[in-house]
């Protein structure tokens, strides 16, 4: 199970799938949610049917660290 939360904006979950597919990982289902100005994301993934492994984990957490670490956004920009 992968959980984001972050500053929501627009193209951001396209963005986290973006990401999550360029490491070859796949979506099993997700739940979706945003609280105000706050995303709150659940997905379900895997790698080849089979759970994560820690190094896959490891590159996935990092590469969405790096996208999501981009200034927040306040309402004005919707």
């Amino acid at each position: 199970m992968l959980y984001i939360e972050t500053a929501d904006r627009p193209g951001l979950l396209l963005e986290i799938i973006k990401i999550i597919a360029d490491t070859n990982i796949d979506v099993e289902s997700a739940e979706i949610d945003t609280e105000g100005l706050v995303a709150k994301d659940k997905f379900h993934v895997s790698y080849r049917g089979a759970k994560l492994n820690s190094s896959l984990s490891q590159v996935l957490i990092n590469c969405l660290r790096y996208y999501l670490r981009r200034p927040e956004t306040d309402e004005d920009s919707y």
